[in-house]
């Protein structure tokens, strides 16, 4: 596979992240805004500070941000987030920003994980609405999306919507206990409403396949995706050592 240039900002995480996969896939390193040559491959953390600029110039990009399970521990607080370490995983999606899910990997990374997967609550009470940050709903051209969805909804479901987003003041894992659904645009958060055992729906058209809106009252769990976000995550060791790079090049040849 082709290297990428590796496109770093001033932003302390963003600058972590980008210098281990340049270190681990032994590529070049390059200043936003120094970036020109966009026929290139780049990889880059993040959409802020001009990173999504560059990414939308270029044909292919590995796009990293926070993984889907074990993530770093943040805490958002007077609309900011603040990362408060390093030490989870991070996922690497190729020509996107989220891993839709497909593929047939193995089940060793999900295993390591240890994670704890919940019963299907039958018994949920309420759609769970999760509201996309501002930037991303720039990004997907969605500035109307709380609405847009609720109506969507309304088609095919009478159960009360609650809309929640990262700075609601009733934390998401409170909520997930008596819910029926999770609903997002594209939100890893879905994938932990799985974990805790309320089906998630997506409405970003690469995520959609996961499960149909229209079937919302008769919810299931795909757990056969599990497997391959596991391979699409990793920890800044596994990336500064190289094998996050050996991993991606070797299913992608």
């Amino acid at each position: 596979m082709e290297k990428p240039i590796v496109i770093y900002t001033d932003h302390i995480v963003n600058r972590t992240v980008c210098y281990n996969f340049a270190k681990g896939s032994d590529s070049l390193l390059c200043h936003v805004n120094k970036f020109r040559e966009y026929n290139k491959t780049i990889a880059t953390y993040g959409v802020l500070r001009g990173t999504y600029e560059v990414i939308k110039k270029v044909n292919n990009y590995y796009y990293i941000d926070h993984g889907y399970f074990n993530q770093s521990s943040r805490k958002f607080q007077n609309s900011r987030t603040n990362i408060l370490n390093l030490d989870g995983y991070f996922r690497i999606v190729y020509n996107n920003l989220v891993h839709n899910g497909e593929g047939n990997y193995p089940d060793d990374r999900l295993k390591n994980l240890k994670l704890k997967f919940a019963k299907q609550n039958n018994l949920g009470k309420y759609i769970i609405l999760s509201e996309p940050s501002d930037i991303m709903k720039k990004i997907y051209n969605d500035t109307n999306w709380v609405n847009e969805t609720k109506k969507l909804l309304k088609n095919f479901s009478d159960r009360e919507i609650i809309v929640h987003n990262k700075f609601s003041k009733k934390p998401l894992d409170e909520l997930l206990k008596d819910a029926w659904a999770f609903v997002s645009l594209q939100s890893t958060a879905g994938f932990k409403a799985m974990l805790n055992g309320v089906p998630a729906y997506f409405t970003e058209k690469t995520l959609k396949k996961i499960n149909n809106i229209e079937e919302i009252e008769n919810p299931k769990i795909n757990y056969e995706i599990f497997n391959n976000l596991a391979y699409g995550q990793w920890t800044l060791k596994e990336i500064e050592s190289g094998k996050a790079w050996e991993t991606i090049s070797y299913y992608n040849r």
